[in-house]
């Protein structure tokens, strides 16, 4: 073979590998991008809650937002969510995900809304709570039904740990105590827990025999006590002394709640001048000042019962004020 020969054919075997490590480079490439998990619905790297302001979930887009302040502009590209709560060090975010039966995602955030926990559960999402130092998250999910008007319904409650990584699954596993009794019955049911700035004491709702309570909890003790009727979606003030909740006040399923709030120290309470009827765990937007969502919108109202309800966002719900 001459020398004009011999570099042809090196040549030509150059040109193969070359061919087949560009093949090789490629599949491996596109089985990393197969591999990895899909973004969609994850935070824009801008979006964080480094930011002080109102984070709301925008009905428009899915995703939460965050309103800096009075006539100033939403901010938009925060994470996918059906409800979704902030406080401390960490935010929680529920989606529902596709497919019967119904399943949510409770995604644990940082305060870069990178998901640092993920636990799917049975149901829709519906209530979600971070405790003041981000430390304790709890969700509630409806397993049956899809509203609280009706007595056809079940829900799941789960707080999770985030200190010690414990995860309650259900809150129907907490000895519960009703009129100094231990009280027994398969049709218990929890939701919407709030936490105080300790770490340990919680309230929440419990329904059984055709009544709701708010209830105390004590999570070192791991006990729970009824302490009055007619009591749902509890919301604890950052002083910790008052709770906003939504009372029923009529059997009509289209308005039965009021907004109220309860002195934890008189057990006194008073109706907030929110005049319609409101399906939602309130939140504490200040000590003065608690948020909820109506009509698809945020609105907010002084919590002595004074003054007028107050349009926060046109268009948000899951209302959450971050300092």
């Amino acid at each position: 073979m001459n020398l004009r020969h011999r570099r042809l054919r090196l040549a030509l075997v150059v040109a193969a590998v070359l061919l087949l490590a560009g093949g090789s480079l490629g599949y491996v490439l596109h089985a990393r991008n197969r591999d990895r998990p899909a973004r969609q619905g994850e935070a824009n790297a801008s979006f964080s809650l480094a930011e002080p302001g109102l984070y709301f979930v925008d009905p428009a887009t899915g995703r939460v937002a965050r309103q800096p302040g009075p006539d100033v502009p939403r901010v938009t590209g925060g994470p996918s969510c059906d409800r979704f709560h902030a406080a401390g060090e960490h935010a929680l975010c529920l989606r529902k995900l596709p497919g019967v039966p119904a399943r949510t995602e409770a995604l644990v955030l940082d305060r870069r809304l990178r998901e640092i926990r993920r636990v799917t559960v049975p149901g829709i999402p519906n209530r979600a709570r971070v405790s003041a130092s981000g430390q304790l998250l709890s969700w509630t999910t409806f397993t049956t039904g899809d509203s609280y008007s009706t007595s056809a319904f079940s829900t799941r409650t789960s707080i999770l740990d985030l200190r010690t990584g414990y995860l309650i699954k259900s809150m129907e596993q907490i000895p519960l105590t009703v009129d100094g009794a231990r009280h027994h019955d398969s049709d218990v049911n929890y939701w919407g827990v709030s936490f105080a700035r300790d770490d340990n004491r919680f309230y929440a709702t419990v329904s059984t025999r055709g009544l709701t309570h708010l209830v105390e909890g004590d999570l070192r003790n791991w006990s729970a006590k009824a302490l009055r009727t007619n009591a749902e979606c509890p919301s604890l003030s950052p002083d910790d002394n008052r709770i906003a909740f939504k009372k029923k006040v009529s059997d009509d399923p289209r308005a039965p709640w009021r907004l109220y709030v309860l002195d934890l120290a008189t057990m006194g309470e008073h109706p907030l001048a929110e005049p319609h009827s409101v399906d939602d765990q309130p939140a504490w937007l200040d000590d003065a000042t608690v948020g909820y969502g109506l009509g698809g919108d945020v609105r907010s109202v002084p919590a002595d019962g004074t003054g007028a309800p107050r349009l926060l966002v046109p268009g948000g719900s899951s209302p959450a004020y971050v300092r």
